[in-house]
Parts: structure tokens; C-alpha cells; sequence
């Protein structure tokens, strides 16, 4: 399929200040997005609030705004230079936020501006925890016993019916498990339910069985127009659940898992990614597996460009935001060349005959009200990446200068 001719302009919305959570891998995925779009002939428009990133360097857009990423500046944007589209995946949770707002008012409908890369649905399924929950059972997969809440009344209902502490609290529409946290007792809980729905945009909570020690896996996942889906990177977390994924050591391929259950997995991904509805582009899944019984559960879907796609681009050399980039504008990942191989299509599966270690970096020092304990709110503010032929090799090699 040809690149898409009724499009000429795009707007890129960035990730916006770095903050916990949200940082240079967004910044990374920009980048290669306005590059890969400027290739193929399309005027770019770039909106973000932070000078000090790669992306608002003058020669990465034709029109750059450092401006704040809110609805209503982002409006005013499309106003002036009236894009064809918006590519809302690229620039994490503040992105997607302010797309799914613009959508909302009528902004997009009365500027003419066509979401690509994600659909509003797709965005929905993804990121309402509610709705998520009820796409896993309608194919088959299994999510943590949970209820969600939109009031401190329904969450404490959410706790009674679940029944018993530790419980886990995620906020829906947030980034780096922001406002979320494991409760142990019903103090903590009124805590973390509080925070939990001050800081979802929406008011929603989802209050969970707790799946501390199980086992956690990533895949990235590609997909296009055809519905063509490739796994870019199985990660595998060497820290167990109740650590939030950016806080924790990660390894790329995921060592422990045998090859029916790579498979498994594999195939429950491609499920998530296609009754999920994104239609192009790249996904990241995370899984959580009991070590005594094999159970696997569907922790969460992240419907954009994730922290981990920038860790997978590196530890593989697949530019996963590059090609998300040229599938929103309307190519197939076999008509696209791989870098690194520059014969085969990007729809060959990357295969790795090395270990990739991330270990995040932690800077309690400087923040003294911060608590020193890791819980599945995001509290690291860097990370390092070593490569090896063993785990033990690559998680030693990062230590090196």
C-alpha cells in the first residue's frame, strides 16, 4: 500500500517537560518520527514545551512551537496552521491525553484534522482499565481480579469485594503509575485511592488483586493497515511484580521463558493488539506469569510508543518509532527496508544472539521527601544499558566506562 496522498501536514504533539516517567525515550521516538515523515515529503508541525529536548531543534520540523501541550494551545495550533492530521502516539501519555481531549470538544471534526497512528476507540480500550478488562475476557485472556472506581465510595465497594490486602490501585489515563501504589492496610489504601483518582484525568481507578512475585514480560508489537503483526522484542523484568517496569532491571529477550510459552504469549499479543483496534503501529503488552503454576495474566496495554520501545529500538537496531511513523501515513511493514540488515522488509521478526541489560538509575538524594522504597509508582530518573552474549556479561558491561 502507497504512502497516503490526502494527507500534506502532520502535527506531532512532544512529550512535554522532563519529569519522572517521562523523559528522553519520548524525546528519542520524536526525533525518528519527524525525521522518517520529513523523508516521505510531509510538511511536520511540532508542538512541545520543553526547549531542552533533540526534537525542537530548528532541522527536525518545518514549524516548531514550544509552547504548553494543552487542548486548548494545541487548538489554537491547528488553527493557525491547519494540519491535515494529528500523530498523537509518539509523545507518551501527555500526548494521547491531549488527542483524546481535542476529540472530545470537536476540535479535530471542526479543524478537519484526521487522527492517525490510533484510533479514539483503540486509545479508549487501551487505557480505560474497565474496558480493557472486558476486550481480555472477550478473547479469551485472563486480567487480575479487579473493580474499578470513580468515587471514594465505589473504591472502598471495590475493596470489599476483592477482599483481602495487599491491594494494588492504577489510575487510568496516567503515566509512570502516577497517583497509583500497593496498598497493605485500609490507611494505605484511602491513600493511594485518593491520590489515585485526583490524578486520572478521568476520575477512574482500577483496584486489583495484588500479583506481588509473579513473574513480568513485555513485548512490543508491531502492526499495519494489512493486519500484519510482528513482536519487535520480548523484555523480560528481573524484579517481580509490584515494582513499576521503569524502575526495574530489565533484560531483552526475556531469559526464562520456554519456548511454548513464548509462543503463548506471542500469540496472546497479536490477540491484545488486534481486538484492541490499533491499527498501525506499536504497542507494548505486559504480562505477569505465577512462577509455581504458569498462570498468565494480561497486566496492561500501552496503545503508543512506549519507554520500553525506545530500549527494544536500541537493544535490537529495529527504529520501532521510525517505522510507527511511516505505517500511520499509510505503508505496509514489507514495503519498508530494515536498517540495519537494509535487505530484509521491517516484517522479518529482529532475532538476538546477545543479552541486553537495562539497570535504572535512582537519585533519592536529591529528593528528600521521596520514600527510598520501589512500588509500582515510577521513581527512577535515568537508566544505563549494557550488551553481552550472557546476561551475566551484558548486566556487568553497563557498569563499564
Amino acid at each position: 500500500m502507497p504512502r497516503r496522498t490526502d494527507i500534506k501536514s502532520i502535527l506531532i504533539i512532544g512529550s512535554g517537560p522532563i519529569i519522572i516517567g517521562q523523559a528522553c525515550e519520548f524525546d528519542y521516538s520524536g526525533v525518528q518520527a519527524c525525521k522518517a515523515l520529513r523523508e516521505e515529503g510531509y510538511k511536520v508541525i511540532l508542538v512541545n514545551s520543553n526547549p531542552a529536548t533533540i526534537m525542537t531543534d530548528p532541522e527536525f520540523a518545518d514549524r516548531t512551537y514550544i509552547e504548553p501541550i494543552t487542548p486548548a494551545v494545541v487548538e489554537m495550533i491547528m488553527a493557525k496552521e491547519k494540519p491535515d492530521a494529528l500523530l498523537p502516539t509518539l509523545g507518551g501519555q501527555t500526548a494521547l491525553n491531549t488527542a483524546m481531549s481535542l476529540h472530545e470538544s470537536g476540535a479535530l471534526q471542526k479543524h478537519g484534522v484526521k487522527l492517525i497512528g490510533a484510533q479514539v476507540e483503540a486509545i479508549r480500550k487501551g487505557e480505560d482499565r474497565q474496558l480493557f478488562k472486558e476486550c481480555m475476557a472477550k478473547i479469551g485472556l485472563e486480567c487480575a481480579r479487579s473493580a474499578t472506581a470513580h468515587t471514594m465510595d465505589e473504591a472502598q465497594a471495590a475493596m470489599t469485594k476483592i477482599g483481602s490486602f495487599p491491594l494494588i490501585i492504577r489510575p487510568a489515563f496516567t503515566l509512570g503509575g502516577t497517583g497509583g501504589g500497593i496498598a497493605y492496610n485500609r490507611e494505605e489504601f484511602e491513600k493511594f485511592a485518593a491520590s489515585g483518582l485526583d490524578a486520572s484525568p478521568t476520575s477512574e481507578i482500577l483496584v486489583e488483586e495484588s500479583l506481588l512475585g509473579w513473574k513480568e514480560y513485555e513485548m512490543e508489537v508491531m502492526r499495519d493497515h494489512a493486519d500484519n503483526c510482528v513482536i519487535i522484542c520480548s523484555i523480560e523484568n528481573f524484579d517481580p511484580m509490584g515494582v513499576h517496569t521503569g524502575d526495574s532491571i530489565t533484560v531483552a529477550p526475556a531469559q526464562t521463558l520456554t519456548d511454548r510459552e513464548y509462543q503463548r504469549m506471542r500469540d496472546a499479543s497479536f490477540a491484545v493488539i488486534r481486538e484492541i483496534g490499533v491499527e498501525t503501529g506499536g504497542s507494548n503488552i505486559q504480562f505477569a506469569v505465577c512462577p509455581r503454576t504458569g498462570r498468565m495474566i494480561v497486566i496492561e496495554m500501552n496503545p503508543r510508543v512506549s519507554r520500553s520501545s525506545a530500549l527494544a529500538s536500541k537493544a535490537t537496531g529495529y527504529p520501532i518509532a521510525k517505522i510507527a511513523a511511516k505505517l500511520a501515513v499509510g505503508y505496509t511493514l514489507d514495503e519498508l527496508k530494515n536498517d540495519i540488515t537494509r535487505n530484509t522488509p521491517a516484517s522479518f521478526e529482529p532475532t538476538l544472539d546477545y543479552v541486553v541489560t537495562k539497570i535504572p538509575r535512582f537519585t533519592f538524594e536529591k529528593f528528600p521527601g521521596a520514600e527510598p522504597v520501589l512500588t509500582t509508582s515510577m521513581k527512577s530518573v535515568g537508566e544505563a544499558m549494557g550488551i553481552g552474549r550472557t546476561f551475566q556479561e551484558s548486566f556487568m558491561n553497563h557498569r563499564l566506562p
